[in-house]
């Protein structure tokens, strides 16, 4: 049996993140990935977006995390030369009811912390992107876009040269919480005695705490699939901003966002599936995809919508149950030492991954 001081399980932008602010802490970190390269995952397949910190409920990890992560991956991603872009983004409305619900909007933000936040009139909204329909719209300047992909390997990059390593195709697949530390054992048969493992599986990862001895049942949640479907635009769009609709339902709506090279993409909406594989993108959804754009692009050309690709939400609260906040447990919460769960960690992972990792760093040294 091998000694490790410490295991991440999961090298997606989360488990990278928690490593490496775990190796910066003194800590010996090996990261366990189930596959052979990283970010092969859910940071593989989402927005790229930088989020403000606008939505989420006051008080909650998503809305302290997100704030705190925004400047601290803003300042690493300047600091590190990883391509991001600080484009800001319109959140619009495209009825009157909706009109309202921006008033509401401006003051969650602010009760976040998100202090830039501004009302434009549906003049001042088309004075900054012409080919935008709206009555009123918020503009929310910090919103930007980020290179996931470069991001990782510059996390990557950090851990090794801390003394950190990653192991690929190293898939865990149960593990011992004993009194001598925790016991990994993986598919090739590699066993690991760890003082302390942060499971930052994503998907995976209630499915994977449910396989650890001695970790109670009751501080595991279930697990849901919400699939989102991309389209990606024909030509490119007359947009230089982030365009996302009023918030419903368990997504934030059909929106715009755009790559650092100005391609377009909708998406993601929202698909409750029963396995975290269904990631092909059915065609005929782009008929409501067509609808809900032109409530805010009435120009968007018939045929100018092509399948692009999905991702799938780590939902810890199923279909018509209200999104739950990110769980985040270490061992004052189950009772086992060195163990830290992240469950849960959907939007805004990527924009918080730099908090979240000082986060469990805190949580583990307490």
């Amino acid at each position: 049996m091998d000694e490790f001081d410490c295991a991440v399980i999961g090298a997606g932008v989360v488990g990278l993140a928690v490593a490496r602010a775990l190796a910066l802490a003194g800590r010996e970190v090996i990261v366990l990935e189930a596959e052979g390269a990283i970010g092969t995952g859910t940071s593989s397949r989402n927005s790229e977006v930088i989020h403000a910190g606008i939505y989420y409920p006051q008080g909650s990890l998503k809305a302290r995390l997100c704030v705190e992560g925004k400047e601290a991956l803003y300042a690493y991603a300047a600091e590190r030369g990883v391509p991001h872009r600080r484009c800001g983004k319109l959140i619009v409305a495209t009825s009157q009811a909706q009109v309202g619900a921006l008033e509401t909007i401006i003051a969650k933000g602010r009760a976040n912390g998100v202090d830039d936040l501004v009302m434009l009139t549906r003049d001042e909204a088309r004075a900054l992107e012409p080919a935008l329909e709206c009555l009123a719209a918020v503009h929310s300047p910090s919103t930007g876009i980020v290179d996931s992909h470069a991001l990782m390997l510059s996390l990557q990059g950090d851990l090794e040269n801390a003394g950190g390593v990653v192991a690929l195709k190293s898939a865990v697949r149960h593990a011992d919480c004993t009194p001598d530390g925790i016991v990994l054992r993986t598919d090739d048969g590699t066993v690991l005695r760890c003082a302390s493992v942060v499971n930052a599986a994503g998907l995976s990862a209630p499915g994977l705490a449910r396989g650890f001895a001695g970790l109670p049942a009751e501080t595991v949640p279930g697990a849901w699939f919400a699939k989102g479907n991309y389209f990606t635009l024909a030509g490119r769009a007359p947009f230089g901003r982030l365009i996302y609709p009023v918030p419903e339902a368990a997504g934030l709506g059909v929106h715009l966002t755009l790559d650092l090279g100005g391609q377009a993409k909708f998406g993601p909406d929202v698909q409750w599936v029963d396995s975290a594989e269904d990631l092909v993108v059915d065609a005929r959804r782009g008929d409501a995809f067509y609808a809900e754009v032109r409530r805010y692009w009435p120009a968007l050309p018939d045929g100018a919508l092509i399948p692009g690709y999905a991702g799938i939400r780590p939902k810890i609260s199923g279909p018509g149950e209200a999104a739950r906040d990110f769980v985040i447990d270490g061992p004052q919460r189950h009772g086992v030492p060195g163990l830290v769960n992240l469950f849960g960690i959907e939007s805004p992972g990527l924009t918080s991954s730099l908090a979240i990792g000082r986060h469990v760093v805190e949580l583990l040294a307490q």
